[in-house]
């Protein structure tokens, strides 16, 4: 009963890890069609990708037990290639100055997780040595990249808006971790479980800020009575001129009707 509680809890934190990486797609769907980043940070999917990388290798029989963790594999395979297609993207359209950054640290994370492998699989022999390394490195990932929406939330606190924090963001965070968190526990493997209490109070915490300030989010649309209101005075703008080229008309003309007058006079 219990394994079978575990794996259901991976599944459906399989489900909510995915939703939770596929949310960018819109804002990258955006990026594609204006062919601009509009200058918002590709930090975090960098720090996701370390995650992502860390965690699908920690789950691979070479550093687990069999495979006691594929829900971990799978899931973070498919992380890895979501994050690798966002930073592609990115480096395509930023400027380039930001384009150098990002490459470095796209290149920095590489380096890290390839060095992480090779070691873990070359210089220790034994699984739970090689799950304490490698599983270290993921909550450092892991504590990283659920603690970078805490700049968005001193914006919102700051701001009174949540215009910077989408809500589906922030609920597949919450559902995500609080799964995860749960997973690693029945696990009895705090590798996964602990860092997954920071992401999932992190996120609990994001809702909380959207319920107590959604009403104060305008979009930048303009309502149908400020459009009436823009017609209205379009309407009169063109009045105006009108009645102006008539007057200027009639100032023309009448000099030219009084000569017309006098001549018949």
């Amino acid at each position: 009963m219990g394994d079978r509680l575990r794996v259901a809890v991976g599944i459906m934190g399989n489900g909510a890890a995915l939703l939770l990486y596929a949310v960018p797609i819109i804002t990258f769907t955006r990026v594609l069609r204006k062919k601009n980043t509009e200058d918002f940070s590709c930090v975090p999917y960098i720090v996701a990708l370390l995650n992502c990388f860390l965690y699908a290798w920690y789950g691979l029989p070479i550093v687990s037990c069999g495979w006691e963790n594929f829900t971990i594999v799978s899931i973070n395979a498919i992380g890895v290639l979501l994050e690798l297609s966002f930073i592609s993207i990115y480096l395509r359209f930023a400027p380039a100055n930001a384009k150098k950054k990002v490459g470095i640290l796209t290149a920095l994370v590489i380096l890290i997780c390839c060095a992480t492998a090779i070691s873990s699989a070359l210089a220790i022999h034994d699984h739970p040595h090689r799950k304490i390394f490698v599983g270290s490195m993921g909550v450092i990932a892991s504590v990283a990249m659920y603690a970078s929406p805490l700049v968005v939330v001193k914006q919102v606190i700051q701001t009174k808006s949540v215009k910077f924090m989408p809500f589906y963001l922030s609920l597949f965070t919450f559902l995500s971790s609080t799964l995860w968190m749960t997973y690693g526990f029945l696990s009895h493997d705090y590798f996964i479980g602990s860092p997954n209490m920071i992401g999932s109070p992190i996120g609990l915490l994001q809702l909380l800020l959207y319920c107590k300030y959604r009403k104060h989010f305008t979009m930048d649309v303009p309502s149908s009575l400020d459009v009436e209101k823009n017609g209205e005075k379009i309407n009169q703008e063109v009045l105006s001129h009108a009645e102006d080229n008539h007057d200027n008309a009639k100032e023309q003309l009448q000099p030219v009707l009084s000569e017309d007058t006098k001549g018949k006079m």
